[in-house]
């Protein structure tokens, strides 16, 4: 079947929800909507002076100079007060903040007593290291409970933090650390991977060969499998944390101070440093996780499967449920480990309520089978999630049917490390749902669907996603780059922030959610740059050019196909395939290996010599050639095209990051 008539098909299949649930559900009616419709700035106002703690009200809701926001201007508030603090102020600090599931099954479940004890501990080690308001920590860390505890830290007393995903590669740390000029780093001795150890502090220490603005490395012990530390750099956690006060006094914060900066792919090699602030971005987080999940603090567990070195880590694992007193699960290693039913294992052991997981994983359980979800009780379950990258029917209706036992509703929700916070999604006691249709913008935020004039495409239609009006939790920047924020952002559709996704209105004004629409690829929910990984083959010595695009893969949406023009002294071999592949994987990191390389004699090319990626896709999709005729060569996609076909690419299964131990 294909994806249209699947499309179709679907469209006509609506999921009201059900009586119970709007029964009990934190929105149920569109008052929401009406409010942030008629009048954004009033209602956003309203959420920060409804669902947060402010030392200072604002003078001023936003200060809007396109593309430039100030909003909450003159207030103050600190975040950790607002996750931490008032909870337990409130009586709710025996309440479980965290349960933590260990890869090796060792666990602990962590109160918010607890864990401000923690934070405040490690607060105070940050500033016996001279940490300071407005100083960077880089964090390199697997999921264990200290990698929140330290992001907290971090925003207790006003330093930003920089979390870097545990799977990159040391280069790509070193590119982060220097670009964002670091004082401190914090980072594991290993974390645990299907059994095996991926060693971090080796990987930071080759990083730190050459980062001339990191004092100090503080070091937790994880795996405990022995690695060197350096004398008057390298300093354990438990020496230096667990000797501190569990009081900290939270400081108030400029609504406007730089709370974090995440690093994401762009249209270059150069990864982009995404900047958040306090007020804004905590107003958005802890809005939408009230009304998206509907969270009911007292009853629910709620577990998000993603990394914190993702964006969805920090606003759906961190701040958001913190901020909603909520109780969530934190789990270590991966879903196939000691077996494929390790998730659901965890959603029985924890009776997990909410769940909130990628297109990706999904796809990949339907491929391991019903046996392992049907080998556990999974009635808790009320609600489902989806995050990451657009989720195609057929799998929304298994999550729905097999996961969710065709009760739970599903929030397919759409935003990215820019948005700081879901942006399109249904409301789960409100809103008729369609299997693959992330529905509606947000209450409070303008959404459109533009055609290459920048002018509404009517309904139906279909065209490029925008956002058509200032948000609280709206990326402040590029760090260190302003004119790339203008570029990039603001350029494409003047007055409008264009999101590089296209979209889709269907004939009852549902949208759906196309992909990537520029240079960037959407793998496993994560963008990958193409200039980022053609730069990783290029670097290799046997490599003189190359191009890469993303294509159509059935687990991961899209995966990466290579084409590379080899030196003159080398010749195509599955060995160096497979060596290009490790390669990449050591720059950047295992994600952004690609999946098929196809070595050849040339690229296509226009006369001005620019590569025609848009014909390589044709290509690896084995979709009809457009127009060649502006290429230099208008043979050299023929040729390409045969060899792609004559060739049987192989799925090659083999995991970087362990490789890369090994």
């Amino acid at each position: 079947m294909s994806d249209a008539i699947e499309t179709h098909q679907t469209e006509l299949r609506h999921f009201a929800p059900s009586s119970e649930f709007v029964a009990r559900a934190n929105v149920s009616d569109s008052s929401l909507h009406d409010a942030g419709d008629a009048d954004s700035e009033t209602y956003w106002a309203g959420q920060a002076r409804e669902l947060l703690h402010w030392d200072t009200e604002w003078s001023k809701v936003l200060d809007w100079d396109p593309p430039n926001a100030k909003w909450f201007v003159d207030g103050t508030l600190n975040v950790t007060y607002n996750c931490l603090d008032r909870h337990i102020e409130s009586g709710h600090g025996s309440q479980v903040a965290f349960f933590w599931e260990g890869e090796p099954g060792d666990e602990r479940a962590i109160t918010y007593s607890q864990l401000l004890e923690d934070v405040s501990r490690c607060a105070n080690a940050l500033k016996e290291l001279g940490v300071q308001r407005g100083d960077r920590v880089a964090i390199y860390m697997g999921m264990v409970p200290e990698l929140t505890v330290a992001m907290l830290a971090c925003a207790r007393i006003g330093a930003a933090h920089s979390v870097v995903f545990g799977g990159f590669s040391s280069d790509s740390l070193r590119g982060r650390i220097n670009d964002a000029e670091a004082k401190i780093v914090i980072t594991c001795d290993g974390a645990w991977r299907r059994g095996g150890v991926v060693a971090l502090k080796d990987i930071v220490d080759e990083a730190l060969l050459d980062t001339p603005t990191i004092e100090k490395c503080i070091v937790l012990r994880r795996t405990d499998h022995g690695n060197e530390m350096t004398d008057g750099r390298d300093i354990w956690w438990h020496d230096l944390v667990d000797r501190q006060s569990p009081e900290c006094i939270p400081e108030p914060m400029d609504a406007e101070q730089l709370l974090f900066i995440l690093y994401t792919s762009g249209t270059t090699a150069k990864p982009k440093g995404i900047m958040h602030t306090t007020g804004g971005y905590l107003t958005g987080v802890t809005s939408t996780f009230r009304s998206i999940f509907d969270i009911h603090p007292d009853e629910d567990v709620y577990w998000c499967t993603a990394d914190c070195g993702w964006v969805t880590g920090h606003s759906y694992i961190v701040y958001g449920p913190l901020a909603n007193r909520a109780t969530s699960v934190l789990y270590e290693g991966t879903p196939d480990y000691p077996d494929k039913d390790r998730f659901w294992a965890i959603v029985e052991k924890y009776a997990v309520t909410i769940l909130y997981t990628a297109p990706t994983a999904i796809r990949t359980f339907m491929k391991w089978g019903v046996e392992y979800p049907g080998a556990h009780d999974l009635t808790s379950l009320r609600l489902l999630g989806s995050v990451g990258e657009p989720i195609n029917p057929e799998a929304w209706i298994w999550y729905h049917d097999v996961i969710g036992g065709s009760k739970t509703p599903i929030v397919d929700t759409w935003w990215q490390t820019e948005t700081g916070a879901v942006m399109i999604s249904p409301l789960p006691g409100l809103t008729t749902l369609k299997p693959g249709s992330a529905t509606f913008a947000m209450p409070g935020i303008g959404v459109d669907v533009v055609g290459d004039d920048g002018r509404h495409v009517g309904i139906p239609g279909g065209g490029y996603l925008v956002l058509t009006k200032p948000w609280p939790s709206m990326l402040r920047g590029v760090w260190g780059d302003p004119e790339r924020f203008q570029e990039t952002y603001w350029s494409r559709f003047p007055g409008l922030y264009f999101a590089g996704d296209g979209a889709r209105y269907d004939d009852e004004g549902y949208m759906w959610l196309l992909g990537r629409v520029d240079d960037v690829m959407l793998v496993s929910g994560h963008n990958i740059s193409t200039a980022e990984v053609e730069s990783a083959l290029v670097d290799h010595h046997a490599v003189a050019e190359a191009a890469v695009v993303g294509v159509h893969d059935p687990t991961t949406g899209q995966a990466i196909s290579a084409f590379v023009v080899l030196k003159n002294d080398h010749e195509p071999s599955k060995a160096l395939e497979k060596e290009l592949r490790i390669h990449v994987g050591n720059l950047i990191g295992a994600i952004a290996r690609p999946k098929s390389i196809l070595f050849t004699d040339d690229l296509p090319k226009t006369r001005s010599g620019k590569i025609m990626r848009r014909l390589l896709r044709n290509v690896a999709d084995d979709e009809t050639l457009g127009d060649t005729t502006t290429l230099a060569d208008p043979g050299v996609v023929a040729r390409i095209k045969d060899r792609y076909l004559s060739v049987d690419a192989e799925d090659d299964e083999v995991d970087d990051l362990e490789e890369n131990q090994k």
